[in-house]
C-alpha cells in the first residue's frame, strides 16, 4: 500500500483484513475515496485492474526471490488433477475457437511441448468428468460448462476443507460421507450443535453456518442473516429449518371477511367495531393495516383493486400470499434450543434443552453416532442428575418419574439464583414475577440464562426478571408492561395506546 501511495501521488487512508475462508488465503484491502487533500480519490481504471497486481508480483518477489522454471513447472503439474479451475483451464479457453481445441502439432520449442502436455494430461482429466471431448486424434472442444462446473466443484472442495477445519479445532473427527451441503435453507428442520459460523459474503450481512446435527450428519447452510444467530454461540444447539410460510393473521382475516371473492373495507370496519376486540380501539387504523397488505400483494400480481372500497380476492388468496412472502424470504427459520454446550447443561440448575427431551422422552430422532450419540449420553448422565438431586426417581417398573411442573421449578430456580446475584451488583433488590401479575417500569437490558433469554425490568425500589420476546427489543430503556402467563409475557407496548403486542 505503501508503493501504491506512491504510484498514485498521495497518501491514502485504508484498512486490510486477512481472509482464510477459502482454499486460498487473501486479503482485501478498503480505501476511503479522498486523496490527502480531501478531494475525490481517482484511480485509472487499468491501475486497478493491473498495476495493483504487478506491484504485488514485483513486492513478492523481491521478498520471497524469482520462481525457477522448475517451480512453476511443478506447480501447473500440480493443477493437471485438481478439481476446480485451474489456470491451465483458463489458457486452453482463451486459446480455443469456438471451444476446440486443437494440439495435433508437435511443437519443435520444448516450453510449448511442455504446455502441450500439459494440456492434453489435463484434458483426459476433463473428459472423464464430462467437461471435454475429443472427437479425433488431438482436436478437443470444451464443454460450456466447463468454467461453472470447475468452479463449484472448487467452491464445494474449499467448503469442505473449512468443515474439516472447524471439526478438528472442537476436537472432533467426522466421516466426509455424513457432510451435507445446503445452496438454501434446508426443507427438513436440522437440529445439532454450532461448530462454526462465519460471514458469507464480505459485506457482513449473511453468515454461513456449520452444524453438527444430532441425525450424525455435519451441516453446511450459507446465507443466513446474522441477527438471527446473534445469541447463538459455537457450541450452542439450535434448530435450523424451511423458511417460514405459514399464512399471515392478516391474510386469513382478509379471506374470511371476503364473500364472493371481494373484499370490502367498510365491511371490515363494521365488523371490527361491532367485535370490539382492536386493542386501542383505532378501528381505522387497523383496517387500513389491511388494505396496506392487499395494496402490496397487488403489486405482485395476487389481488386486484376494483375501486377504492372493493378488492378482488383469488380464491388460493392465503397460499399465493404466503409463497409471496417465502419469496421475498428465504432465510431459514432459526431456533436457539439453547445458548450452552452440552456439557454446561447436564449439571445447570435450570430447565436446559436436555430437560425438555427428558420430559418428551423422545429419541428416535437421535442417530447412534456423532453428535446424535453425544446427546443420548448427555441425557443419561442429566437424568441421574435430576434422580440425586430428588427432581426424579426410579420407578419400580424401571422407569423414571419427573417431579409435577420440574421445568417451571428449574426455571423458578436458575431465575431466583441468577437475580440475586444481579441484585449484589446493582444494589437493587430482586423480585420473582408471579403467573397472572401486571409487571411495569424501565426495560433495562436482557441476560442469557440456561433457561431461556430473560428480560430486566426495572423500578426505582426493585427489578424483575421475565421471559424475554423479541417484541421488546426496540423498547430498551422505555417504560414497559405486560402480563405474565404460563411461562411467557403479554407485553403491553405504548402506554398512551394501549397497543397489546
Amino acid at each position: 500500500m505503501a508503493q501504491v501511495e506512491t504510484d498514485l501521488g498521495t497518501r491514502l487512508d485504508w484498512v486490510a483484513v486477512n481472509h482464510h475462508n477459502t482454499g486460498h488465503q487473501h486479503v482485501h484491502v478498503i480505501v476511503r475515496g479522498v486523496d490527502e487533500l480531501g478531494q475525490n480519490l481517482v484511480i485509472n481504471g487499468d491501475y486497478l485492474a493491473n498495476g495493483i497486481r504487478e506491484r504485488a508480483s514485483d513486492l513478492a518477489t523481491l521478498e520471497l526471490g524469482p520462481v525457477t522454471e522448475i517451480e512453476k513447472s511443478r506447480k501447473l503439474s500440480a493443477e493437471i488433477g485438481q478439481d476446480r479451475y485451474t489456470r491451465i483451464d483458463r489458457a486452453m479457453a482463451d486459446e480455443a475457437e469456438d471451444r476446440f481445441l486443437d494440439l495435433r502439432h508437435d511443437p519443435a520449442d520444448h516450453r510449448r511441448e511442455f504446455d502441450r502436455t500439459l494440456r492434453l494430461r489435463r484434458l483426459v482429466k476433463l473428459e472423464k468428468m464430462g467437461l471435454a471431448t475429443e472427437h479425433a486424434p488431438g482436436v478437443w472442444e470444451l464443454s460450456e460448462r466447463m468454467e461453472p462446473a470447475l468452479r463449484e466443484l472448487g467452491e464445494r472442495g474449499d467448503i469442505i476443507r473449512n468443515m474439516h477445519k472447524a471439526l478438528m479445532a472442537d476436537g472432533l473427527q467426522r466421516d466426509p460421507m455424513t457432510f451435507q451441503i445446503h445452496d438454501a435453507a434446508p426443507e427438513v428442520p436440522i437440529t445439532g450443535r454450532v461448530v462454526d459460523k462465519y460471514l458469507t459474503d464480505e459485506l457482513g450481512e449473511n453468515l454461513t453456518l456449520v452444524l453438527d446435527g444430532i441425525d450424525g450428519r455435519t451441516h453446511h447452510v450459507a446465507g443466513i442473516d446474522a441477527a438471527r444467530l446473534e445469541d447463538a454461540r459455537i457450541g450452542s444447539v439450535i434448530e435450523i429449518g424451511p423458511a417460514d410460510t405459514a399464512s399471515r393473521p392478516s391474510d386469513r382475516t382478509i379471506a374470511s371477511i371476503s364473500e364472493g371473492g371481494v373484499y370490502l373495507p367498510s365491511r371490515h370496519l363494521e365488523q371490527a367495531r361491532f367485535e370490539g376486540r382492536v386493542p386501542g380501539g383505532d378501528y381505522e387504523g387497523y383496517v387500513d393495516a389491511h388494505v396496506r397488505r392487499l395494496e402490496a400483494l397487488r403489486r405482485a400480481g395476487i389481488v386486484e383493486r376494483i375501486d377504492v372500497d372493493q378488492w378482488r380476492i383469488p380464491g388460493d388468496f392465503e397460499s399465493r400470499a404466503a409463497a409471496f412472502d417465502a419469496s421475498r424470504d428465504r432465510q431459514a427459520n432459526i431456533r436457539i434450543l439453547s445458548a450452552a454446550r452440552l456439557e454446561q447443561q447436564i449439571g445447570a440448575d435450570g430447565a436446559t434443552w436436555l430437560d425438555r427431551r427428558l420430559v418428551s422422552a423422545e429419541r428416535s430422532d437421535l442417530a447412534p453416532s456423532g453428535f446424535g450419540q453425544q446427546v443420548r449420553e448427555a441425557m443419561d448422565r442429566r437424568r441421574e442428575h435430576h434422580i440425586d438431586r430428588g427432581d426424579a426417581a426410579r420407578q419400580p417398573s424401571g422407569g423414571i418419574a419427573y417431579r409435577r411442573n420440574m421445568l417451571a421449578a428449574l426455571r423458578e430456580r436458575e431465575v431466583a439464583r441468577v437475580g440475586g446475584e444481579l441484585a449484589a451488583s446493582k444494589n437493587l433488590p430482586f423480585r420473582p414475577a408471579a403467573d397472572g401479575e401486571t409487571i411495569a417500569g424501565k426495560f433495562t437490558g436482557t441476560v442469557q440464562l440456561l433457561s431461556g433469554k430473560f428480560a430486566l425490568v426495572e423500578q426505582s425500589h426493585e427489578f424483575t426478571m421475565v421471559p424475554w420476546r423479541p417484541v421488546i427489543d426496540r423498547q430498551l430503556g422505555r417504560e414497559v408492561s405486560g402480563v405474565v402467563q404460563g411461562g411467557s409475557v403479554s407485553w403491553q407496548l405504548g402506554r398512551q395506546r394501549g397497543l397489546g403486542l
